[in-house]
Order: C-alpha cells, then sequence, then structure tokens
C-alpha cells in the first residue's frame, strides 16, 4: 500500500530536499508536480523521475490519481491552497509555517472540520529525526533533572531582495522562516505553551523584513526559552537543554544532514555521553509517518492545533515588538 503524492511547484526545497526524500519512502510513490510554468515543471518532473506534470496547480490538485499533496509554496499560500486541496479531496503536508498569522491558522484547522477524512500536518521535520526522538526522551525520562531553560540559535545569510524569504508582504524574514524552529522546538521539548513572550527585532531598512530576531519565552515557574535567529549572519545552529542536573546539546538541531552522522552530547555532573546517529534523512521519515496516519486512518504525528498554538507566539512575539513590552499569549 502506497500514497500517490502530487507536489504543488518547484520550489527549491521541494527538489532538492524534500522530493527525492519522499521517493525514497516505503509507503509513498510521487506521481505529479506542477508550476505555473509547464516547461519547468516537464524538466523537473523529468529531472526526478515523476510521470506527471502540469503548468498549473489545478491541473495537479484535478488528478484523480493523486492522494496527497506537498505544499512548498511561498508562506502566503499555504493556506489558500492547502484548502484548495482539501475541496480536491487531497490529505495535505505543508510547509512552515502553516500560515501568514494566527487568524489564518484557525481558518485553517475550521476548514478541516469540514474534511474529517482528510489529514492535515505541517511540515517540522526535525521531530522525526532520531536525535529529537532520544533527546525527547533523555527530557521525559529526567536524565537531565528539571529543564529549566532552552537556548536555540538559527542563522543563515541570504539578502537578496529578489528571494521569497526577503519580501515582507508574503511572510518573508527570519522568524517566520526559521525562527519557527526556536519556537516549536521547546514546546516539543517541554510539552507545554509559553504564556507571556518578549520580542527583539532589527529590520532591513529596504526590504522591511525582521534580519535578526531574539526572543524570550516565559513558560512559568521558573522556566523559559530564549532564542536569536537571522537571515544576514553567518550561518551557524545550536540547541542548548538545560536541567538542574545536566544538559544536552543538539550539535545541528534543524537541518541534520541526510548523509553523514549526526551526533546528541549528554552532560551530567563529571560524565559526558555522546549519542551518535547514522544517515538518516528526516524528510523520508516524516513521509513515511505522515503515510502511515493516512493508509491507517490514524491521528497525524504533529496535530494541526499544534501549528496554530506555534503561530501564536509568532504573533505574539511581533505584538511585543510593536509594544516594547511583554506580550501576553
Amino acid at each position: 500500500m502506497k500514497t500517490r503524492w502530487g507536489i504543488l511547484s518547484t520550489a527549491n526545497i521541494g527538489v532538492q530536499k524534500v522530493i527525492p526524500a519522499i521517493q525514497e519512502a516505503n509507503n509513498c510513490e510521487v506521481v505529479a508536480i506542477s508550476s505555473r510554468d509547464a516547461i519547468k515543471a516537464e524538466k523537473t518532473a523529468k529531472k526526478l523521475g515523476i510521470p506527471n506534470s502540469y503548468g498549473s496547480y489545478e491541473e495537479l490538485l484535478a488528478d484523480e490519481c493523486v492522494d496527497v499533496i506537498y505544499n512548498p509554496m511561498p508562506n502566503h499560500l499555504h493556506v489558500p491552497y492547502t484548502i484548495k486541496a482539501m475541496e480536491a479531496g487531497k490529505h495535505v503536508l505543508c510547509e512552515k509555517p502553516i500560515a501568514l498569522n494566527t487568524a489564518e491558522a484557525v481558518s485553517l484547522v475550521e476548514e478541516t472540520a469540514k474534511h474529517p477524512e482528510l489529514k492535515v500536518m505541517e511540515a517540522f521535520m526535525y521531530r522525526f529525526h532520531p536525535q529529537w526522538i532520544k533527546t525527547k526522551q533523555l527530557v521525559d525520562e529526567g536524565v537531565i533533572g528539571e529543564v529549566k531553560t532552552i537556548q536555540s540559535f538559527f542563522s543563515y545569510y541570504n539578502d537578496d531582495p529578489d528571494n521569497i524569504r526577503n519580501q515582507a508582504d508574503i511572510g518573508g524574514g527570519a522568524l517566520m522562516d526559521i525562527g519557527c524552529y526556536c519556537i516549536s522546538i521547546p514546546r516539543f521539548v517541554l510539552g507545554k505553551e509559553p504564556s507571556r513572550v518578549m520580542g527583539v527585532v532589527d529590520r532591513d531598512p529596504v526590504m522591511k523584513t525582521d534580519r535578526l530576531t531574539s526572543g524570550v519565552l516565559d513558560f512559568n515557574d521558573g522556566i523559559s526559552s530564549t532564542f536569536t535567529c537571522s537571515t544576514q549572519l553567518s550561518p551557524f545552529q545550536r540547541v542548548q537543554i538545560v536541567g538542574d542536573k545536566g544538559r544536552i546539546e543538539v550539535d545541528v538541531p534543524v537541518n541534520a544532514p541526510a548523509s553523514g552522522m549526526a551526533r546528541v552530547i549528554l552532560f551530567t555532573g563529571d560524565k559526558t555521553e555522546q549519542f551518535k546517529f547514522d544517515s538518516v534523512d528526516q524528510y523520508t521519515k516524516q513521509a513515511e509517518a505522515f503515510a502511515n496516519a493516512i493508509l491507517n486512518n490514524t491521528v497525524v504525528p504533529t496535530p494541526l492545533m499544534d501549528a496554530v498554538n506555534n503561530m501564536i507566539v509568532v504573533d505574539a512575539l511581533f505584538e511585543s515588538e510593536a509594544q516594547n513590552a511583554w506580550a501576553e499569549i
């Protein structure tokens, strides 16, 4: 039993990473790809060995051979085309962030209520990597005691004004593109939501996107998370999870290499222990998990309300920036 996937757009993340990973999944088959440019869709299909290509997104959505849609479109098209896909009877794996704001994310949840037979999930692929499964296990087992703070850093350099990540009106900027991971990770690790947040933002004077954003998430009871994300700094990423009995360091928390060893380091007292993980493609693991939920008619691994809650924090951080004060959640 395999799920048959259609890809909306020839976005780089799909072509370079996600589509090849889906093709490696044991319960997935990529059967179609679409673009507004029929020639580009055809060339991409030929390059990736995809049997069908379409010169419009609507043509792909109408293909009865497609069961599942992968939506890697620009952020402002995530909700509109996920809804179009559901109206066409398709399950949807949608790239993060799920929406432009909380209200739009909630509207998507309301739309899913009209299609209870369909599965929709936000694509936070890091949660499916063995390094995060192990990290979550160590935290839940109390190996580092009570977690008191989580620190995240994620940056890259891209000042191209034509790049969609640098276009403010369609959901560009550091917080939307990569800061969403810095919000998702502590929520995932702690299994709870922050009660208030503080955001400090530096915006590009020309593109108006946030090019460097730092935030504090208050989870109450003395538990906090701090982060910095940037689209105009030297590339770097790291997560530190610190408890009262030890700490965990995740070397490459988000873009763990598909080929190459991932590493998590556990520090407790005078002891240091490394957990190393053989090559694995987290995008493949994500596709397999989502496909299993479809084939077995079970709950998706990451419920859509998790995406809404992540968006709530994003909005609150921007509210904090505007008000120059804590934003309550």
